[in-house]
């Protein structure tokens, strides 16, 4: 993450991850986080790919559009993740069940993690943030990692 400056104001991803942030500082909800955002993902290609593959294809490429404004390694990895997860779904019987169920398990379990946390979830007074759960995730693992995003 770069410095803000006059001269370098910060950076719209970075300010969506900082107020993101805000109510994923227990460690115990960021594990949850950890584990349950990227299947709610998957969920949501699934529900996708369950009404028409191209409404999967066309969803994506719409989340991707959001995603190379902000960042385009952040970008890139969830282009990678799509790609995984539309070669996959289709491999995995009943996979809209399978995801409804998973959607309602990991949702209960975001809100347990919040429960934990003592802080409401981000989207719920910023729907955007729906799609920063997986980038304040990626954001942490490139950091980690020593990558620019």
């Amino acid at each position: 993450m770069q410095s803000a400056t006059a001269e370098n104001p910060p950076r719209v991803i970075d300010q969506l991850i900082g107020r993101y942030a805000e109510s994923h500082r227990n460690s115990t909800n960021v594990l949850i986080h950890w584990i349950c955002v990227p299947i709610i993902v998957w969920c949501v290609i699934a529900f996708a790919y369950a009404i028409h593959p191209w409404v999967a294809y066309a969803g994506g490429a719409l989340g991707l559009i959001y995603y190379f404004t902000l960042s385009v390694p952040i970008a890139l990895a969830m282009a990678l993740f799509l790609a995984l997860a539309l070669y996959i779904t289709p491999l995995i019987p009943h996979a809209a069940v399978v995801a409804g169920v998973l959607f309602v398990i990991t949702w209960v379990m975001q809100f347990i993690g919040h429960k934990i946390e003592g802080k409401k979830p981000s989207f719920l007074e910023d729907l955007r943030f729906l799609l920063i759960g997986p980038v304040f995730l990626l954001a942490k693992a490139f950091r980690k990692a020593g990558v620019a995003f």
